[in-house]
């Protein structure tokens, strides 16, 4: 290696050395000399139509591969890709968002140039991000420029959340020294703290001792590192284990002692019963928002709960910091005794059918993920937007190595269409190693559908296979089960979803054998029998009608409590 590097290709070089294969983003005048060195430096553009969806293409890339790369220009592009930057933050997934700002030149003479509010400051646009970003640095010279870069990509790493970088439009091909480059970058360990065998000398007491013990495992567990840990810990102990919604599809679904979805009160009563009384609880990377957590009936009570969150685990009511909770779950099952541990008998499982389905009954919201679900495979990607799909994806169970992604804390809506695309990517650039092949499947509903649509047209471009399945269910059905059930709000523009793939792209061919529509059950059955369907290459689309009232679940109850007020006459019909 030599000792001088362009800063562009220094900044593309670390990106590859932690695994990044693709950048999202959209071209600007304060970014286009930058995006002059991506594809020589050995990465994919990938170009969106516009920066929301990168954003968003971006955060679904990460929580498959770890960590991607956003690139856009100053004001217009990045604050158009904020609304993706702040839901990174809120779900963790770390995105360096790379921003293309005026020259250096024009920023010190406080010249007033477009894409600014002509006043001469240039520090504005920055300043918002502080707010939806770990960490924010702005590379401003050839001395300390490798520095900043390495230490933006450690904080995105650290936190699992998304970080801000400025790279002024003269910067991309000045020479920095390229030593800092003959070492990979890593996040420091963090020593032991002097309490570590104490924590671990009460969980074992509490392990030992448990009577009803289970196992909850929520989204953060990723940030956390833990995943293998986990699997190891639900094999070994063999006890109950639920997921949240955030944490589903972290945990193998087929194992004999996984239940899934843990939804208290919505969910089955076996299952409430045992959580409830349980001694035990186990619980991993907790997010405790209101939608993760069936409005908070899913939290375990202090008195039964050992949490292992971030760089703290509490025991009881006693929280201690500034600890590793992989190493101390790494010790823990280094040191369990399995004989000292209990072998419960957990609750029942409910077993999923379709004996009971009709092929004359319309499809539904109590039918519908039923009939989908036997077409997932092993390691597949499944995407449920927000809406009626997010709580009817719940129910599905999962294949082994799949993964499911719904909605969790910051309910964007339009989110999962470009989230499929950086899911897809990322996935295909983790097989073109292992030779698998694995599909993606989205299901959307068609007011969701129409804030991003656009980014169909590169997954075409980029030759993904990605079945999408659109509830046509007549507009935001979530937003009418809340409020407004009959408020013209609630509509969407009729649009015709047999001819997406001719608009955006698909030769003529491919969409003729590639796009259906279900109405009733029966219909659905022969759709879903199809091999371009279930086994199929590219992207494909299924439409299938429902009702604009259907739902089920948390939404059914919210459905049912606002036409008991109309009968009231508190709200308008």
């Amino acid at each position: 290696m030599t000792d001088n590097i362009r800063l562009a290709d220094y900044l593309f070089t670390r990106l590859r050395q932690l695994g990044v294969g693709s950048i999202f983003g959209v071209p600007g005048d304060y970014n286009l000399r930058l995006l002059d060195y991506v594809v020589p430096a050995g990465l994919h553009w990938v170009g969106n139509c516009n920066e929301l969806n990168a954003a968003y293409a971006a955060d679904g890339y990460s929580r498959i591969n770890g960590l991607s790369a956003l690139i856009t220009t100053f004001g217009v592009g990045e604050l158009s890709a904020a609304n993706g930057i702040a839901g990174a933050y809120a779900e963790r997934s770390p995105v360096i968002h790379i921003v293309g700002t005026p020259p250096r030149p024009l920023q010190s003479s406080r010249a007033l140039m477009h894409h600014t509010f002509s006043d001469g400051e240039y520090g504005r646009f920055a300043a918002m991000s502080i707010h939806i970003t770990a960490a924010q640095t702005k590379l401003s010279d050839s001395h300390t420029a490798p520095d900043k870069i390495d230490w933006i990509l450690q904080q995105a790493l650290i936190h699992s959340r998304p970080v801000y970088l400025e790279l002024p439009d003269d910067m991309p091909g000045i020479l920095v020294s390229a030593a800092n480059l003959k070492a990979p970058l890593a996040v420091l360990k963090v020593p032991s703290p002097v309490h570590e065998p104490q924590v671990l000398s009460r969980i074992l007491e509490r392990v030992y001792s448990a009577k009803q013990p289970l196992i909850l495992v929520d989204g953060e567990s990723v940030a956390l590192g833990i995943l293998d840990q986990l699997d190891t810990l639900i094999k070994s102990t063999n006890w109950p284990t639920w997921t949240s919604v955030y944490g589903k599809g972290l945990v193998n679904e087929s194992y004999d002692n996984v239940y899934g979805l843990y939804a208290a009160g919505f969910g089955d009563q076996p299952a409430k019963e045992y959580f409830e009384s349980a001694d035990l609880i186990l619980t991993f990377g907790p997010h405790y928002s209101d939608t993760n957590t069936y409005f908070w009936t899913t939290v375990p009570k202090d008195a039964a709960a050992i949490t292992f969150k971030d760089s703290t685990i509490q025991i009881d009511s006693d929280v201690y910091r500034d600890i590793s909770p992989a190493d101390v779950l790494t010790q823990l099952l280094q040191t369990l005794d399995s004989s000292r541990i209990i072998k419960p008998t957990g609750p029942p499982k409910q077993e999923v059918t379709t004996s009971d389905i009709k092929d004359t009954d319309i499809i539904a919201q109590n039918n519908f993920y039923r009939l989908v679900n036997p077409i997932f495979r092993e390691g597949d990607i499944i995407l449920a937007e927000t809406g009626t799909a997010s709580y009817g994806g719940r129910s599905f169970k999962l294949p082994p190595k799949a993964r499911f992604f719904s909605a969790v804390t910051w309910l964007s809506i339009g989110f999962m269409l470009p989230c499929t695309l950086g899911t897809a990517l990322a996935k295909r650039e983790q097989n073109q190693a292992s030779g698998a092949s694995n599909q993606t499947t989205l299901i959307i509903g068609d007011g969701s559908l129409q804030m991003t649509a656009q980014e169909i047209s590169v997954m075409i471009k980029e030759k993904l296979n990605i079945l999408i399945i659109i509830i046509n269910n007549e507009g935001y059905t979530i937003e009418r089960v809340i409020h407004g059930r009959k408020q013209p709000y609630n509509d969407v523009p009729f649009w015709r979803h047999t001819q997406a793939l001719s608009y955006f792209g698909a030769d003529e061919e491919h969409v003729a054998q590639n796009t259906f529509t279900a109405k009733t059950c029966g219909e659905l059955r022969e759709v879903l029998k199809n091999e371009r369907v279930h086994s199929g290459q590219g992207v494909r689309i299924v439409e299938v009608i429902m009702d604009r009232e259907d739902a089920q679940g948390p939404l059914l109850y919210l459905l049912n409590k606002q036409k008991a007020e109309e009968q009231k006459g508190s709200l308008p019909g």
